[in-house]
């Protein structure tokens, strides 16, 4: 009996990206690359026009991020399986995207074999989690994971990225449409949650952490 094919959908405003990847799930016989989207509002479009089993979806999309898209993807296709493909370490974003309803979190020096097993879990209701993320779910299951920027909301670890790169509070406003005093209010909530003094801590902790990577 034919296998049935799994229809992925690519999303990544690189080329030379969505090539390697094609190329990695190509070696597949059961996966097929069915359509490609450089941003959020061309991957809308794609999931309107067709049928997809499986979309992975990088961060660090033009306009909408990757993560808003995810909320509307869940929010319009709860059938379709999310997998997040990002160049951000796991401990960055990898908790609050299965939060969110990912099907999975990878980074993008995954081999073409953990590509391959997660889209295939993913395609039949599955999550991929890898080993290290399993360990640190059950930290924060058990009550031992320290305050870090997984406490943070979607919003708020934007504007301590922003904050730790040195961008003043007029800028940040205008980037992410707020008020100044809103980011202010932003960046005191950040500082409490994570138990930090100053700016000057949040960007130690940011180069730390690789968020500014």
């Amino acid at each position: 009996m034919a296998t049935e094919t799994i229809k992925v959908l690519l999303v990544d405003d690189h080329t030379i990206v969505r090539n390697g990847v094609r190329l990695m799930l190509s070696s597949a016989a059961d996966i097929e690359v069915a359509a490609e989207a450089a941003s959020a509002i061309e991957a809308t479009r794609a999931i309107e026009a067709q049928r997809f089993d499986v979309a992975l979806v990088d961060i660090a999309l033009p306009g909408k991020n990757g993560l808003d898209l995810l909320k509307s993807m869940q929010a319009s296709h709860p059938e379709l399986a999310v997998l997040i493909l990002s160049t951000y370490a796991e401990d960055i974003y990898a908790m609050r995207a299965l939060k969110l309803g990912a099907a999975g979190y990878l980074t993008k020096d995954s081999s073409a074999a953990t590509l391959i097993e997660a889209v295939r879990k993913a395609s039949k209701g599955g999550k991929y989690v890898s080993p290290s993320l399993a360990e640190r779910f059950a930290s924060v299951m058990s009550g031992k994971s320290a305050s870090t920027h997984e406490v943070l909301s979607d919003r708020e670890l934007e504007v301590l990225k922003l904050l730790a790169r040195g961008e003043s509070l007029v800028n940040i406003g205008e980037r992410l449409h707020l008020s100044p005093k809103t980011v202010t209010t932003y960046r005191s909530r950040i500082l409490d949650k994570m138990g930090l003094g100053s700016n000057a801590e949040l960007t130690r902790y940011a180069l730390e952490n690789g968020l500014l990577s």
